[in-house]
């Protein structure tokens, strides 16, 4: 997310989802957000209908705090990044594009 600011991007899209956001451990670490946000290993354990992963990796010790959601989504960059593996649906793009022209079309 390159920065706490960012993150509006990401409230904008969970509003019209009327979802909310998390947050990864490293965004945590970096002072992107509170740690009340992170999900995880040593954070929450989420299981939305929907969890929209933006820009995460996909380490094991946040996988372990959303593998349960019923359908994942990944945008990311790095096709290679390992969430793409347990994704229902991944956009390989870059999310400050991608994740405003989503928002635009909901």
């Amino acid at each position: 997310m390159k920065s706490g600011e960012n993150f509006s991007m990401l409230y904008s899209l969970a509003d019209k989802l009327s979802g909310a956001v998390g947050a990864s451990r490293a965004a945590v670490d970096a002072g992107f957000v509170s740690n009340d946000l992170q999900i995880g290993q040593t954070g929450k354990v989420v299981a939305p209908a929907l969890y929209i992963g933006v820009g995460v990796s996909g380490a094991i010790q946040h996988l372990a705090g959303m593998k349960d959601s019923k359908c994942i989504v990944v945008i990311n960059k790095d096709p290679d990044a390992p969430f793409f593996q347990i994704a229902d649906y991944g956009l390989v793009g870059d999310l400050f594009t991608v994740v405003p022209e989503l928002t635009s079309k909901i």
